[in-house]
Protein backbone atom coordinates (compact mmCIF):
# COMPACT_ATOMS: atom_id res chain seq x y z
CA UNK A 1 0.00 0.00 0.00
CA UNK A 2 0.90 3.45 -0.22
CA UNK A 3 -0.09 5.95 2.42
CA UNK A 4 -2.53 9.09 1.66
CA UNK A 5 -2.48 10.67 5.67
CA UNK A 6 -0.35 9.79 8.74
CA UNK A 7 -1.14 10.19 12.33
CA UNK A 8 1.47 9.94 14.84
CA UNK A 9 0.87 9.85 18.53
CA UNK A 10 3.68 10.61 21.26
CA UNK A 11 6.69 9.21 19.38
CA UNK A 12 9.76 11.00 20.49
CA UNK A 13 9.45 14.86 19.85
CA UNK A 14 5.98 14.26 17.95
CA UNK A 15 3.59 15.01 20.42
CA UNK A 16 0.21 15.39 17.96
CA UNK A 17 1.28 15.01 13.77
CA UNK A 18 -1.64 14.87 11.16
CA UNK A 19 -0.01 14.42 8.13
CA UNK A 20 -2.87 14.10 4.80
CA UNK A 21 -2.22 14.75 1.19
CA UNK A 22 1.51 12.04 0.87
CA UNK A 23 2.38 12.30 -2.44
CA UNK A 24 4.53 9.70 -3.90
CA UNK A 25 7.44 11.50 -3.10
CA UNK A 26 7.69 13.30 0.26
CA UNK A 27 10.50 15.67 1.53
CA UNK A 28 11.27 16.04 5.61
CA UNK A 29 13.79 19.45 6.14
CA UNK A 30 14.66 20.70 9.06
CA UNK A 31 17.56 21.07 11.88
CA UNK A 32 19.06 18.49 13.71
CA UNK A 33 16.86 17.16 16.30
CA UNK A 34 13.59 18.54 14.40
CA UNK A 35 11.73 15.54 14.81
CA UNK A 36 12.58 14.42 10.75
CA UNK A 37 14.03 11.34 11.12
CA UNK A 38 11.29 10.15 14.14
CA UNK A 39 8.20 10.72 11.03
CA UNK A 40 10.63 7.77 9.61
CA UNK A 41 10.79 5.89 12.90
CA UNK A 42 6.71 6.16 12.80
CA UNK A 43 6.08 4.97 9.33
CA UNK A 44 8.90 1.88 10.30
CA UNK A 45 6.63 1.10 13.52
CA UNK A 46 3.33 1.29 11.37
CA UNK A 47 4.72 -0.78 8.69
CA UNK A 48 6.81 -3.43 11.09
CA UNK A 49 5.49 -2.60 14.59
CA UNK A 50 9.29 -1.79 15.76
CA UNK A 51 11.36 1.07 15.46
CA UNK A 52 14.59 0.68 13.15
CA UNK A 53 16.60 2.33 15.80
CA UNK A 54 16.18 -0.95 17.68
CA UNK A 55 15.20 1.07 21.28
CA UNK A 56 13.06 0.36 23.83
CA UNK A 57 9.71 1.48 23.99
CA UNK A 58 10.77 4.14 27.47
CA UNK A 59 12.88 6.04 24.63
CA UNK A 60 10.13 5.50 22.00
CA UNK A 61 7.68 6.50 23.61
CA UNK A 62 7.08 10.64 24.32
CA UNK A 63 8.36 11.62 27.70
CA UNK A 64 5.29 11.33 30.49
CA UNK A 65 3.30 9.42 28.18
CA UNK A 66 1.82 5.50 28.38
CA UNK A 67 2.40 4.80 24.80
CA UNK A 68 2.31 5.80 21.70
CA UNK A 69 -0.12 5.27 18.68
CA UNK A 70 0.61 5.18 15.05
CA UNK A 71 -2.21 5.61 12.17
CA UNK A 72 -1.79 5.64 8.82
CA UNK A 73 -4.83 5.26 5.75
CA UNK A 74 -3.91 4.49 2.01
CA UNK A 75 -4.54 2.74 -0.97
CA UNK A 76 -3.88 -1.60 -1.23
CA UNK A 77 -2.45 -2.61 -4.46
CA UNK A 78 -5.46 -4.76 -5.05
CA UNK A 79 -8.00 -2.77 -6.83
CA UNK A 80 -6.24 0.19 -5.60
CA UNK A 81 -8.55 -0.61 -1.76
CA UNK A 82 -8.66 1.71 1.22
CA UNK A 83 -6.59 -0.10 3.77
CA UNK A 84 -6.04 1.41 7.25
CA UNK A 85 -3.25 0.37 10.09
CA UNK A 86 -2.74 1.38 13.22
CA UNK A 87 -0.36 0.69 16.31
CA UNK A 88 0.04 1.08 19.84
CA UNK A 89 2.90 0.11 21.61
CA UNK A 90 2.88 0.73 25.68
CA UNK A 91 5.47 1.35 27.87
CA UNK A 92 4.63 -2.00 29.63
CA UNK A 93 5.37 -3.47 26.31
CA UNK A 94 1.87 -4.43 24.80
CA UNK A 95 1.48 -4.16 21.18
CA UNK A 96 -1.30 -3.34 20.11
CA UNK A 97 -2.21 -3.75 15.83
CA UNK A 98 -5.06 -3.02 14.07
CA UNK A 99 -5.84 -3.59 10.18
CA UNK A 100 -9.12 -1.70 8.71
CA UNK A 101 -10.32 -1.22 12.20
CA UNK A 102 -9.73 -5.37 13.03
CA UNK A 103 -7.51 -6.71 15.67
CA UNK A 104 -4.28 -8.27 13.73
CA UNK A 105 -3.24 -11.47 15.45
CA UNK A 106 0.79 -11.24 14.50
CA UNK A 107 2.84 -8.77 13.14
CA UNK A 108 3.47 -10.80 10.29
CA UNK A 109 -0.03 -9.67 9.12
CA UNK A 110 0.95 -5.95 9.45
CA UNK A 111 4.47 -6.61 7.70
CA UNK A 112 2.43 -8.33 4.56
CA UNK A 113 0.55 -4.98 4.43
CA UNK A 114 3.18 -2.56 4.43
CA UNK A 115 6.65 -3.65 3.24
CA UNK A 116 8.88 -0.65 4.45
CA UNK A 117 12.55 -0.49 3.32
CA UNK A 118 14.90 1.93 4.82
CA UNK A 119 18.28 3.51 3.71
CA UNK A 120 20.08 5.13 6.79
CA UNK A 121 23.17 4.93 8.62
CA UNK A 122 22.66 1.84 9.67
CA UNK A 123 22.19 0.23 6.30
CA UNK A 124 26.08 0.33 6.23
CA UNK A 125 25.96 -3.26 8.55
CA UNK A 126 24.88 -4.88 5.11
CA UNK A 127 28.59 -4.17 4.24
CA UNK A 128 30.50 -3.83 7.52
CA UNK A 129 27.91 -5.41 10.33
CA UNK A 130 27.61 -8.71 11.73
CA UNK A 131 25.33 -11.39 9.41
CA UNK A 132 22.66 -11.58 11.04
CA UNK A 133 21.71 -7.80 9.47
CA UNK A 134 22.30 -9.47 5.86
CA UNK A 135 19.99 -12.64 7.15
CA UNK A 136 17.40 -10.25 8.41
CA UNK A 137 17.32 -8.52 4.75
CA UNK A 138 17.70 -11.95 2.63
CA UNK A 139 14.51 -13.32 4.93
CA UNK A 140 12.86 -10.05 4.51
CA UNK A 141 12.72 -9.98 0.55
CA UNK A 142 11.82 -13.94 0.77
CA UNK A 143 8.72 -13.52 3.12
CA UNK A 144 7.13 -10.91 0.56
CA UNK A 145 8.09 -13.05 -2.63
CA UNK A 146 7.34 -16.37 -0.95
CA UNK A 147 3.64 -16.93 1.03
CA UNK A 148 5.24 -20.84 1.80
CA UNK A 149 9.12 -19.11 4.20
CA UNK A 150 7.20 -17.44 6.98
CA UNK A 151 5.23 -20.75 8.14
CA UNK A 152 8.58 -22.83 7.18
CA UNK A 153 10.79 -20.30 9.43
CA UNK A 154 8.61 -20.87 12.01
CA UNK A 155 8.72 -24.61 12.37
CA UNK A 156 12.33 -24.77 11.50
CA UNK A 157 12.78 -22.08 14.46
CA UNK A 158 10.89 -24.42 16.79
CA UNK A 159 12.34 -27.98 15.12
CA UNK A 160 15.97 -26.10 16.11
CA UNK A 161 14.96 -25.14 19.86
CA UNK A 162 14.34 -28.48 20.44
CA UNK A 163 17.40 -29.80 18.81
CA UNK A 164 19.75 -28.02 21.05
CA UNK A 165 17.24 -29.15 24.23
CA UNK A 166 17.84 -32.76 23.01
CA UNK A 167 21.65 -31.80 22.62
CA UNK A 168 22.07 -29.88 26.08
CA UNK A 169 20.38 -33.05 27.93
CA UNK A 170 22.54 -36.07 27.19
CA UNK A 171 20.26 -37.86 29.33
CA UNK A 172 16.98 -37.90 26.84
CA UNK A 173 16.22 -40.85 24.45
CA UNK A 174 18.32 -40.76 21.77
CA UNK A 175 15.62 -41.13 19.51
CA UNK A 176 14.62 -37.58 20.35
CA UNK A 177 17.68 -36.19 18.82
CA UNK A 178 17.14 -38.02 15.47
CA UNK A 179 13.84 -37.57 15.68
CA UNK A 180 14.31 -33.37 15.70
CA UNK A 181 17.62 -33.97 13.71
CA UNK A 182 15.54 -35.13 10.72
CA UNK A 183 12.55 -32.08 10.72
CA UNK A 184 14.87 -29.68 11.40
CA UNK A 185 16.84 -31.06 8.29
CA UNK A 186 13.60 -30.83 6.46
CA UNK A 187 12.74 -27.12 7.60
CA UNK A 188 16.09 -26.28 7.29
CA UNK A 189 16.35 -27.56 3.47
CA UNK A 190 13.22 -25.82 2.26
CA UNK A 191 14.13 -22.21 3.58
CA UNK A 192 17.55 -23.10 1.90
CA UNK A 193 15.65 -23.63 -1.34
CA UNK A 194 13.45 -21.01 -1.10
CA UNK A 195 16.68 -18.03 -0.43
CA UNK A 196 18.23 -19.74 -3.20
CA UNK A 197 15.83 -19.45 -5.78
CA UNK A 198 15.18 -15.86 -4.02
CA UNK A 199 18.88 -15.08 -4.44
CA UNK A 200 18.98 -16.33 -8.19
CA UNK A 201 16.90 -13.52 -9.15
CA UNK A 202 17.92 -10.73 -6.85
CA UNK A 203 21.30 -11.33 -7.73
CA UNK A 204 21.49 -10.24 -11.58
CA UNK A 205 19.17 -6.79 -10.30
CA UNK A 206 21.48 -5.46 -8.48
CA UNK A 207 24.44 -5.78 -10.82
CA UNK A 208 22.65 -4.10 -13.31
CA UNK A 209 21.57 -1.30 -10.51
CA UNK A 210 25.19 -1.04 -9.44
CA UNK A 211 26.50 -0.67 -13.53
CA UNK A 212 23.89 2.48 -13.22
CA UNK A 213 24.79 4.10 -10.38
CA UNK A 214 28.64 3.12 -10.18
CA UNK A 215 29.65 1.65 -13.97
CA UNK A 216 33.49 2.06 -13.31
CA UNK A 217 33.06 -0.54 -10.17
CA UNK A 218 34.28 -3.66 -12.14
CA UNK A 219 34.08 -7.02 -11.04
CA UNK A 220 31.48 -6.51 -8.74
CA UNK A 221 29.57 -10.04 -7.45
CA UNK A 222 26.85 -10.70 -4.85
CA UNK A 223 27.80 -14.00 -3.17
CA UNK A 224 25.06 -16.32 -0.71
CA UNK A 225 26.46 -18.44 1.84
CA UNK A 226 23.72 -21.02 2.68
CA UNK A 227 25.52 -22.14 6.05
CA UNK A 228 26.71 -25.45 5.62
CA UNK A 229 29.12 -27.42 2.77
CA UNK A 230 26.91 -26.72 -0.17
CA UNK A 231 28.09 -30.25 -1.13
CA UNK A 232 25.78 -31.50 1.20
CA UNK A 233 22.52 -32.02 2.21
CA UNK A 234 21.27 -30.37 5.30
CA UNK A 235 20.79 -33.63 6.98
CA UNK A 236 24.29 -34.94 5.91
CA UNK A 237 25.71 -31.91 7.28
CA UNK A 238 23.89 -32.40 10.30
CA UNK A 239 25.23 -35.59 10.52
CA UNK A 240 28.44 -34.94 10.08
CA UNK A 241 28.51 -32.52 12.75
CA UNK A 242 26.45 -34.78 15.78
CA UNK A 243 29.23 -35.19 17.87
CA UNK A 244 30.39 -31.49 17.79
CA UNK A 245 27.13 -30.42 18.27
CA UNK A 246 26.71 -32.50 20.95
CA UNK A 247 29.74 -31.65 22.77
CA UNK A 248 29.13 -27.83 21.97
CA UNK A 249 25.13 -28.12 23.38
CA UNK A 250 23.98 -26.67 20.33
CA UNK A 251 23.51 -26.63 16.18
CA UNK A 252 26.26 -25.10 14.86
CA UNK A 253 25.21 -25.41 10.96
CA UNK A 254 22.06 -24.09 8.58
CA UNK A 255 20.22 -21.76 7.84
CA UNK A 256 20.97 -19.82 10.94
CA UNK A 257 24.33 -19.31 9.77
CA UNK A 258 23.65 -17.62 6.19
CA UNK A 259 25.40 -15.11 5.33
CA UNK A 260 25.45 -12.67 1.68
CA UNK A 261 28.57 -10.91 0.85
CA UNK A 262 29.35 -8.69 -1.96
CA UNK A 263 33.24 -9.06 -3.06
CA UNK A 264 34.91 -6.73 -5.38
CA UNK A 265 37.65 -8.43 -7.73
CA UNK A 266 37.62 -11.08 -4.85
CA UNK A 267 38.13 -9.20 -1.69
CA UNK A 268 35.03 -7.61 0.82
CA UNK A 269 33.50 -4.82 -0.73
CA UNK A 270 34.05 -3.38 2.83
CA UNK A 271 37.60 -3.57 2.82
CA UNK A 272 38.22 -1.77 -0.90
CA UNK A 273 35.24 0.83 -1.04
CA UNK A 274 35.55 4.44 0.30
CA UNK A 275 32.67 5.39 2.18
CA UNK A 276 30.79 6.74 -0.70
CA UNK A 277 30.75 3.64 -2.58
CA UNK A 278 29.60 1.89 0.44
CA UNK A 279 26.64 3.70 0.51
CA UNK A 280 26.05 3.07 -3.31
CA UNK A 281 25.95 -0.74 -3.07
CA UNK A 282 23.74 -0.66 -0.08
CA UNK A 283 21.81 1.40 -1.67
CA UNK A 284 21.55 -0.92 -4.72
CA UNK A 285 21.06 -3.78 -2.53
CA UNK A 286 17.56 -2.09 -1.21
CA UNK A 287 16.79 -0.95 -4.90
CA UNK A 288 17.29 -4.70 -6.20
CA UNK A 289 14.55 -5.75 -3.21
CA UNK A 290 11.89 -3.12 -4.78
CA UNK A 291 13.66 -3.89 -8.42
CA UNK A 292 12.52 -7.39 -8.01
CA UNK A 293 9.02 -6.83 -5.93
CA UNK A 294 7.74 -4.41 -8.65
CA UNK A 295 8.63 -7.06 -11.35
CA UNK A 296 6.23 -9.14 -9.42
CA UNK A 297 3.64 -6.66 -10.71
CA UNK A 298 1.47 -7.34 -7.37
CA UNK A 299 3.44 -6.37 -5.20
CA UNK A 300 5.44 -2.61 -4.12
CA UNK A 301 7.22 -1.25 -1.21
CA UNK A 302 7.51 1.88 0.83
CA UNK A 303 11.42 3.58 0.89
CA UNK A 304 12.29 5.49 4.18
CA UNK A 305 15.36 7.27 3.40
CA UNK A 306 17.17 9.21 6.23
CA UNK A 307 19.43 12.25 5.13
CA UNK A 308 19.90 11.52 1.16
CA UNK A 309 22.86 13.82 0.72
CA UNK A 310 24.66 12.91 3.39
CA UNK A 311 28.20 10.82 1.88
CA UNK A 312 26.54 11.20 -1.83
CA UNK A 313 27.48 14.17 -4.24
CA UNK A 314 24.64 15.32 -6.65
CA UNK A 315 25.71 13.26 -9.27
CA UNK A 316 25.18 10.18 -7.97
CA UNK A 317 22.47 11.11 -5.44
CA UNK A 318 20.73 11.53 -8.41
CA UNK A 319 21.20 8.39 -10.15
CA UNK A 320 19.78 6.86 -6.63
CA UNK A 321 16.59 8.76 -6.97
CA UNK A 322 15.91 8.19 -10.00
CA UNK A 323 16.32 3.78 -9.61
CA UNK A 324 13.21 4.67 -7.17
CA UNK A 325 11.98 6.61 -9.20
CA UNK A 326 11.85 3.76 -11.95
CA UNK A 327 10.70 1.37 -9.06
CA UNK A 328 7.22 3.92 -8.63
CA UNK A 329 7.63 3.20 -4.93
CA UNK A 330 6.54 5.49 -2.44
CA UNK A 331 9.59 7.73 -1.18
CA UNK A 332 10.08 9.54 2.63
CA UNK A 333 13.26 11.79 2.84
CA UNK A 334 14.84 13.56 5.19
CA UNK A 335 17.27 16.68 5.36
CA UNK A 336 18.61 19.41 6.57
CA UNK A 337 18.18 22.16 3.53
CA UNK A 338 15.69 21.64 1.43
CA UNK A 339 17.59 22.59 -2.12
CA UNK A 340 19.68 19.83 -1.37
CA UNK A 341 16.90 17.47 -2.25
CA UNK A 342 14.85 19.84 -4.72
CA UNK A 343 18.31 20.09 -6.76
CA UNK A 344 18.25 15.83 -7.28
CA UNK A 345 13.90 15.31 -7.16
CA UNK A 346 12.93 18.29 -9.29
CA UNK A 347 14.78 17.31 -12.49
CA UNK A 348 12.47 14.04 -11.82
CA UNK A 349 9.46 14.75 -10.49
CA UNK A 350 7.89 17.89 -7.87
CA UNK A 351 7.82 16.83 -4.51
CA UNK A 352 5.60 17.33 -1.68
CA UNK A 353 7.89 19.00 1.01
CA UNK A 354 7.16 19.55 5.13
CA UNK A 355 9.15 21.34 7.05
CA UNK A 356 10.05 20.08 10.75
CA UNK A 357 10.62 22.27 13.64
CA UNK A 358 10.77 21.42 17.34
CA UNK A 359 8.39 18.12 16.69
CA UNK A 360 5.87 20.41 14.62
CA UNK A 361 5.14 19.65 11.10
CA UNK A 362 4.08 22.17 8.33
CA UNK A 363 3.72 21.05 4.84
CA UNK A 364 5.25 23.82 1.97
Amino acid sequence: MSLDQLSIHHVRNLREVRLSGLQRVNVFYGANGSGKTSILEAIHLLGMARSFRGTSAKTLISHGEAACVVHGVGSGMAARARVSLGVERKLTGELSLRINSEPARTVAELVERLPVQVINASTFDLLTGAPQARRHYLNWGVFHVEHRFYPEWQRFQRCIKQRNSCLRRDKLPAQDLIAWTRELARAGGRINDYRQSYFAQLAPLFREIMRRLLPQLEDLELRLRQGWDRRLSYEDALDATRNSDLEKGFTQLGPQRADLKVMVAGRHAADTLSRGQQKLVVCALKLAQGRLMQGLGSLSCLYLVDDLPSELDEAHGRRVCEELDAIGAQVFITCVEPQDVLRIWSAIEAPTMFHVEHGLVESI
